[in-house]
């Protein structure tokens, strides 16, 4: 992440509170723009949904969007009334000390599910939030890490985009390790950008942009009830909002900003040690490719082999044949790291230890899958399944 990519007339900051009882895990995180700014926000497909994304869903999409409050450390999901209110107490605390209203505030949070935010802990938590918030790259990066939770690093990205009324600039910051599913994820995500924006234009490219990155990533399978990405446009560098080829560019530059962090999520999967990249092309439709993408992808034992080092490409046919898609074996054809494994209908020869050994050397492993039914593809990301994930979320909550 390049200072020279963060969005003008934007602060951050991130502390700890005490949410966590690291007191070096930062658990507290804001994001404030300095003049009202266009929000869009998408939401987990759970039907048990967290206070915070109910609150953000009944403010977005909108136009007058000032600041992002985020909590790491408890979901504030399944509490009932009083989560309501604790979510609305937090944008309502931010917004008194910046003096705009609290509608304009949103609100993550992210963390055990099932207990009630301390709130005597995140009331002293918005002072010294907001009254360290700054501009520049140490302020983004503390935010950024204000919203972590088992991720064993931050996750941001960001990217400059040429316009025909000059450079507009994209920052975003994400959350993620475990509990990641193909509806998004548990995961946390705030894109901002200084480009001047409708609000539709916001909506329609922030879900575009998610459905080609976070709904394309998958770690166990477990769609979150606090997932939620949300993008703030406060037009600092436009005078006009942008429009043809300019809104383009810009859609094109936040998707993919997108998908790098949606890698970055499962490549930091709970235990993982291998991101796993892949690529299913030659369907008849885009959704037939994402469904054997998908069914491989939350294989355990695909995912299994990948963290042994183990070339078992017949996990691999198998998922893919169980996917409930259509298809003429005899036009299946399946690569690992670019090595030639099966082709029509059987086995080819290829040197297993060099395979094991690519595998071994590398932290991605790439799966392709080619068909003979159409010229339709489709990418997903995930991560292999280790002991040390078993390990990790036996005892998560104690």
């Amino acid at each position: 992440m390049k200072e020279e990519c963060l969005p003008q007339g934007f602060s951050w900051s991130g502390h700890h509170c005490g949410l966590k009882s690291d007191s070096n895990s930062p658990d507290y995180s804001l994001i404030v723009s300095d003049r009202d700014a266009v929000v869009a926000g998408v939401y987990t497909q759970n039907l048990i949904c967290a206070a915070p994304v109910e609150l953000c869903r009944s403010r977005t999409p909108g136009t007058q969007a000032r600041a992002i409050v985020t909590n790491s450390g408890n979901a504030n999901a399944c509490t009932g009334s009083r989560g309501v209110r604790d979510a609305q107490q937090m944008a309502a605390d931010v917004a008194a000390l910046l003096g705009i209203e609290a509608e304009q505030v949103l609100v993550m949070s992210t963390g055990i599910i099932g207990e009630f935010l301390p709130m005597e802990k995140l009331a002293p938590a918005s002072v010294e939030g907001v009254g360290s918030l700054a501009a520049g790259l140490e302020a983004f990066l503390d935010s950024a890490n204000g919203i972590l939770t088992t991720d064993q690093g931050r996750k941001t990205a960001g990217s400059l985009v040429e316009t025909s009324q000059g450079v507009v600039r994209v920052a975003a910051m994400a959350k993620g390790a475990g509990m990641i599913g193909p509806n998004m994820a548990t995961m946390l995500a705030a894109v901002t950008t200084d480009a001047k924006l409708s609000q539709e234009s916001a909506q329609q490219i922030l879900k575009r942009a998610v459905d080609k990155s976070f709904n394309c990533i998958s770690v166990e399978g477990h769609t979150s009830t606090n997932d939620t990405v949300l993008l703030l446009a406060n037009g600092v560098a436009n005078s006009e909002p942008l429009t043809g080829d300019d809104l383009a560019k810009l859609s094109n530059e936040i998707e993919q900003t997108l998908i790098e962090l949606a890698k970055q999520i499962p490549a930091d999967g709970e235990g993982a040690t291998h991101l796993i990249d892949i690529l299913v092309k030659g369907t008849a439709s885009k959704a037939d490719a994402k469904q054997i993408a998908e069914t491989i992808g939350s294989s355990n034992l695909v995912k299994t082999c990948i963290a042994g080092n183990d070339p078992n490409w017949g996990r691999i046919a198998s998922a893919a044949g169980y996917a409930g898609v259509q298809f003429n074996v005899q036009g299946l054809k399946l690569r690992l790291n670019g090595m030639l494994l099966f082709e029509g209908g059987e086995p080819c020869s290829f040197d297993a230890e060099q395979a094991s050994k690519s595998m071994a050397e590398s932290e991605s492993v790439l799966i392709e899958v080619e068909l003979n039914e159409g010229s339709e593809e489709a990418r997903i990301w995930t991560s292999d399944l280790t002991t040390a994930y078993v390990v990790f979320n036996s005892d998560y909550h104690t």
